[in-house]
């Protein structure tokens, strides 16, 4: 049975019958097709298989977790389901554009926002912006907790992974809370949108590209990073 109807899918092909370059999703799952497939993993593949249907510049290559675990490890995944975002073409590139968990009620729409990006290769980001994340020497690991329900939450999403487009430093995914409750619990993720960074920053809320920029941009101060650090440490053991 479908997971889009008829309307969406052609919502859907409308918004991508412009794509400049093709894009391909790959998928993490396990046990594929089989009764032991991780939950929602099979609904996952299936989501993103439909939608790549909807457009001839869309594929989807699917690998097996743990069959796949070196192609895994390529690209960070380390949890599933998990879709990593990557344009194609004569200008290949994969940008560190995750997605945890299925994308489903409001996240569906970020990723076909995420499709979008890729394949224009235009975070879309302030000068101000760009040249803060030039900056940058250090990866940067951003984490977007989210609920399907969430209206607020594929903005602050599409922040991360637009940052993560502009920067070989930067990696950005969403993860869906109620899919990971045991990162949900380490983080305190209390509300959505939670995004945190590098474990250390927290914040609250889908913010402005300016104030999180801030917050991102304090990672580069080292006395700030050991008391962040600390505070961290803290709150874990």
């Amino acid at each position: 049975m479908a997971i889009l109807n008829d309307d969406i899918k052609n919502q859907v092909r409308e918004v991508l019958a412009d794509l400049s370059a093709p894009v391909k999703l790959v998928v993490f799952t396990q046990g594929e097709g089989g009764a032991l497939e991780c939950a929602m993993c099979a609904e996952t593949r299936e989501l993103v298989e439909e939608v790549a249907a909807l457009s001839d510049k869309v594929s989807v290559e699917v690998r097996d977790f743990v069959k796949d675990s070196e192609v895994a490890e390529t690209y960070g995944i380390d949890k599933i389901p998990a879709i990593a975002v990557v344009r194609e073409g004569d200008e290949p590139a994969d940008y560190g554009i995750r997605l945890y968990g299925i994308p489903s009620g409001y996240e569906f729409g970020t990723l076909i926002e995420d499709i979008r990006l890729a394949s224009s290769g235009d975070p879309e980001l302030s000068e101000a912006t760009l040249k803060q994340l030039a900056e940058l020497k250090q990866p940067v690991n951003i984490q977007v907790f989210v609920t399907p329900t969430c209206p607020y939450c594929p903005r602050a999403v599409l922040l991360a992974h637009r940052l993560a487009m502009a920067s070989e430093h930067v990696t950005a995914a969403m993860v869906e809370a109620t899919e990971f409750p045991h990162l949900a619990n380490r983080y305190q993720v209390y509300g959505v949108p939670r995004t945190v960074v590098n474990d250390v920053i927290h914040v609250e809320g889908a913010v402005p590209e300016s104030m999180l920029m801030t917050k991102l941009m304090s990672l580069t101060d080292d006395a700030f990073m050991k008391q962040a650090r600390a505070r961290w440490e803290a709150m874990v053991n």
